[in-house]
């Protein structure tokens, strides 16, 4: 039974990716199992839903993470399922046939661990009933060291590739937030064959009314679509939302990474080492001028979209080829060395001679070879 009359059905109509579909309203992955979990609940009906997406499906059978998978919290809960299903086989020869596909359209979630895995997942669904493909690329890249396919524009589009050639039904990439840009990655899966995108919506869900959010820790988890809580976090903070003091989140992140043995990426927002690092000229010149002012504000904001501070940390000048000699001034001072021409210019000569930032190790090096100057 539709909770909808005739004209609010007629108004709900749209269209996405060339189907129609009954309503903007989807059901995502993971959310409602096979889609057959709420027909369970009396008066539901997925006539109410545009669109319902499977579990994320592999090609063989997989059992998960083993327990405890789930942890309450003060507010709310973490979970973490591991991709548990019982194969594409099984999903298109005895769930999808019990499916009711007159009710609403049914999409498939496909996970690998390979590009070959991707493509012949997404076969055995072109040869079945279901409306669409989405394709989950969080998963990790066996085949280049771990690497998740989401994270990398060009293993994104390699997936998309694959898949296209496969089937000609609707494909809708899974983007994941956690990468250096965004916009990027979207324009190659679109390039590749992809007819649409499945991006995080956490904030204009607040915006919308939601209180209750899903997040997961450092980008960890198989639903892409769930938007790190640590980001989370701190865009709230920013527009104001909350006032929540977030000089922890550094160390949270840190913890889970260590108990979870998933790195927390070098370039990572926020939390990652270089986050809050520059060695070019003319940044660090513009921030040195306003910690030697006492403007400690502007210089935490001059060029850092985020301020250092807002997460207990503090922004870090390096030496590099890209750097002035204000860089290496300011290296020595914060040490306790005196910036005498000598030193300044060594070490200065030295980084336009890398390519890459110095180490403190090696800027100790070269100070320590000139003559008549202690280590420090």
């Amino acid at each position: 039974m539709t909770l909808l009359t005739d004209a609010g059905q007629q108004q709900l109509k749209m269209e996405f990716c060339g189907l129609p579909f009954a309503t903007p309203l989807v059901l995502l992955s993971g959310c409602v199992g096979f889609g057959e979990e709420y027909t369970r609940v009396s008066g539901f009906s997925n006539r109410d839903a545009g669109a319902v997406c499977l579990k994320g499906t592999t090609l063989e059978p997989r059992l998960g993470n083993p327990p405890h998978r789930i942890a309450e919290t003060p507010m709310g809960m973490l979970n973490a399922i591991g991709l548990q299903n019982p194969g594409v086989d099984h999903v298109v020869r005895t769930i999808l046939p019990a499916l009711d596909f007159s009710e609403t359209r049914f999409i498939a979630n496909v996970s690998g661990s390979t590009v070959e895995e991707y493509a012949e997942v997404t076969r055995r669904f072109d040869d079945s009933p279901i409306d669409a493909i989405e394709i989950n690329i969080s998963c990790p890249n066996v085949k280049e060291g771990g690497v998740a396919f989401g994270n990398n524009p060009d293993m994104s589009a390699r997936v998309v590739e694959a898949c296209r050639r496969i089937t000609r039904k609707p494909l809708i990439t899974k983007l994941s937030p956690n990468q250096t840009d965004i916009r990027e990655n979207a324009r190659r899966c679109i390039e590749a064959g992809s007819n649409g995108l499945a991006v995080i919506n956490t904030i204009a869900a607040i915006r919308a009314g939601a209180t209750r959010v899903h997040g997961c820790a450092i980008g960890i988890g198989e639903r892409v679509g769930n938007t790190p809580m640590d980001q989370l976090l701190v865009n709230l903070r920013l527009l104001g939302w909350i006032d929540n003091d977030l000089s922890a989140l550094p160390e949270y992140c840190e913890r889970v990474s260590t108990t979870t043995g998933v790195p927390v990426p070098p370039n990572y927002p926020v939390v990652g080492r270089d986050a809050f690092r520059t060695g070019t000229g003319v940044h660090a010149a513009a921030v040195i001028k306003a910690y030697r002012k006492g403007h400690d504000w502007l210089a935490d904001r001059i060029y850092s979209g985020v301020p250092a501070g807002l997460v207990g940390r503090r922004q870090v000048i390096e030496v590099g080829p890209m750097s002035g000699e204000s860089n290496v001034v300011h290296w020595l001072e914060q040490r306790g060395v005196q910036a005498t021409p000598e030193r300044v210019q060594a070490v200065f000569r030295h980084a336009k001679s890398v390519d890459r930032m110095l180490t403190d190790e090696e800027i100790q090096d070269v100070l320590a070879s000139l003559p008549g100057v202690p280590s420090t």
